[in-house]
């Protein structure tokens, strides 16, 4: 049995997991999609940043929801695996292409996101709910 400090109560849980899937679901439309948006560039490569803030909300994000080191450790090679997949995936779109610079971007973000996993960082939910509760 999972001990409180590994399944934090929130008491917002469902919208907290929600927020996070449609999180996840746009992480993959924008990914997937044969029509990305045309962002112009302030500096080189801040299409990279984008990447590694993507999956640094999302491992951040479900690190406030799961605990356990088993969980926490699951999501985050869940997440490389889906970051890996979308740029492959993006490949066999005419008008997309993979970068490994992507790719890097990606697991950088999940290993930032990790880091706040093992932070007092990862009881922001909890707090916010303390505030609202």
């Amino acid at each position: 049995m999972m001990s409180a400090r590994a399944m934090p109560d929130l008491k917002l849980r469902f919208l907290w997991l929600a927020i996070g899937y449609a999180l996840i679901a746009l992480v993959l439309y924008l990914s997937l999609t044969s029509e990305p948006i045309e962002m112009s560039g302030l500096f080189a490569y801040q299409d990279k940043l984008y990447h590694a803030l993507a999956y640094f909300i999302l491992m951040a994000w479900f690190s406030q929801i799961y605990h356990h080191r088993f969980q926490r450790n699951m999501i985050a090679v869940i997440l490389v695996i889906m970051g890996l997949t979308l740029e492959y995936l993006q490949s066999l779109d005419p008008n997309r292409f993979a970068e490994f610079g992507d790719m890097v971007a990606n697991v950088t973000g999940v290993a930032l996101g990790f880091a706040v996993a093992l932070s007092n960082a990862k009881n922001i939910l909890l707090r916010v709910e303390k505030l609202l509760f």
